[in-house]
């Protein structure tokens, strides 16, 4: 059985899908609860093979194949291969066979063609075989193969031998992932954990109107959390802001559903308010976005934050985003892919209601996220820098399209957690696959943007965590990404991201 603590990380990316590739695979298995009961109606995804899913049945089972011809996945004996105006080119080849598929976005072949007793060269008009939806061509020269994806007229990335990687989803539980090790697998087991639901939901809701402020000119108590260690932009010359905790009427509980009224829609999210919480002194809150096709729930039972902020009284939020017709379940607004929704505006008025019912300090509001939620946490410390002190994005970076929005308040400190073997939001960056107009800045792409917009100077250095930093930044700020060398598509390491994010606070004269 798959240990309970990698199988309910939460993850699912639709952005990044730049690996589909059409190599035969299948998986089948069962899907159980930690009693180990089997668990029926769990949603199966691929993301980074796009449009395969399946759903468990009644006895738990699963199966999911992508039926198309198999490939071999040995490396290519060594070959020239060139894009040049759509034509793809093969010099310098020898073989007894070989083989040339072109494959779309998706994964599908959409051309073929075998040539036997081979020597020279060869070229294919990608343009006349495939049209307009040719992604990778995939040669397999007698028994070995390379899969190559364009980009643009012109170039070419050679793509690594990448397997699916799959999650599974049921509201109630965390969402769980599995990383396929072979072509074929049978008999696999899924644990998923039970996320208990503590309390009816708030039915009450709060329209966007103008924002709040929770302070008043009272003696500010001192937090149960340490006094952070720095302050971002010209805190040092603001005085704090005096937080009244008094008539809080928010309790602690494990996993209390909230809504809020967004242009006239009502969205929902889970509020997490830990024992150690006495709400007689202002603690800071935590924004925890959860991946696409996931839920506030799911991030809930799966985010590695909730066990280090629980301790300190910290408050959390995990929201729930919305779909778009012919997406792949609940996302954010980070482009034109995945939700028509405003997020940025549902994350102003959950703020908003959280300072009208509970006792949180407005200098320390954080978000983070997994998957598409890093890609929403990058996007707020855009939008929202007004509010938020600091953010701890994983395993998605921004994209040229959130990017070229971005409308920063002032400057912002930002952690970013990326593994260079992600099979899902490449760590290079890139176009999703998808035609989505999406298309990722990459890891140091993204590393280098916040240096930018932070005016960070002098080269970037190792910190003590092993992970690159800018500390010359406007107004005390820091940018830092920690790459893990051979690290997939994983959450970030919160005994590295909540440190950091708690030694920075909002100035006061942003404070609403």
């Amino acid at each position: 059985m798959r240990n309970p603590k990698f199988a309910s990380i939460a993850s699912l990316a639709l952005l990044g899908l730049l690996s589909s590739q059409a190599f035969a695979w299948s998986i089948s298995g069962t899907v159980m609860n930690s009693d180990g009961g089997p668990i029926a109606d769990v949603k199966v995804n691929t993301f980074n093979f796009g449009g395969y899913e399946t759903t468990s049945n009644a006895n738990g089972q699963f199966s999911l194949s992508s039926g198309t011809e198999g490939f071999f996945s040995a490396q290519t004996a060594s070959m020239t291969a060139s894009l040049s105006n759509g034509i793809f080119s093969l010099s310098n080849v020898n073989a007894h066979q070989l083989k040339i598929s072109v494959i779309d976005a998706l994964g599908k072949v959409t051309y073929q063609r075998s040539y036997f007793e081979m020597y020279g060269s060869v070229s294919i008009d990608l343009s006349k075989v495939a049209g307009h939806g040719a992604k990778f061509v995939r040669v397999a020269k007698d028994g070995a193969s390379q899969t190559y994806m364009m980009k643009g007229k012109n170039a070419l990335l050679k793509e690594g031998e990448l397997l699916p990687f799959l999650q599974f989803s049921k509201e109630g539980y965390a969402n769980a992932t599995y990383q396929m090790k072979s072509e074929v697998e049978e008999n696999v087991i899924i644990q998923m954990h039970y996320v208990p639901f503590d309390g009816p939901e708030d039915k009450s809701s709060s329209s966007v109107v103008a924002r709040s402020s929770s302070s008043i000119a009272a003696p500010k108590s001192s937090s149960s959390v340490e006094a952070p260690k720095s302050s971002s932009s010209n805190a040092g010359s603001d005085e704090p802001i005096v937080v009244d905790c008094s008539g809080k009427t928010a309790k602690v509980g494990d996993n209390q559903k909230m809504s809020v009224n967004v242009d006239g829609k009502n969205r929902t999210f889970i509020m997490h308010i830990p024992s150690a919480y006495k709400g007689d002194k202002p603690v800071p809150l935590v924004i925890d976005y959860h991946p696409i096709g996931g839920s506030g729930q799911g991030e809930f039972g799966s985010s590695p934050y909730k066990a280090k902020t629980d301790p300190e009284g910290v408050i959390t939020l995990y929201p729930d985003g919305t779909s778009k017709p012919g997406g792949m379940g609940n996302g954010w607004n980070v482009g034109p892919c995945c939700s028509n929704d405003d997020d940025v505006k549902f994350s102003y008025a959950m703020i908003d209601k959280l300072k009208e019912i509970a006792c949180i300090d407005p200098q320390r509001i954080y978000a983070t996220g997994f998957s598409m939620g890093g890609g929403m946490s990058n996007h707020v410390a855009c939008m929202m820098s007004d509010v938020f002190a600091a953010v701890a994005p994983a395993a998605m970076d921004l994209n040229k399209t959130n990017s070229a929005q971005c409308k920063m308040s002032r400057p912002i400190s930002v952690i970013n957690f990326r593994g260079t073997n992600d099979p899902v939001c490449r760590y290079q960056g890139g176009d999703s696959g998808f035609n989505d107009g999406l298309n990722f800045l990459g890891a140091e792409g993204t590393f280098n943007f916040w240096k930018e917009k932070n005016g960070c100077t002098g080269a970037a250095t190792t910190n003590s965590n092993g992970c690159q930093e800018y500390s010359n930044c406007r107004d005390g700020v820091k940018v830092v990404l920690c790459t893990k060398q051979g690290g997939g598509h994983d959450y970030g390491d919160a005994n590295i991201g909540w440190p950091f994010l708690k030694q920075f606070t909002l100035p006061a004269s942003f404070v609403k």
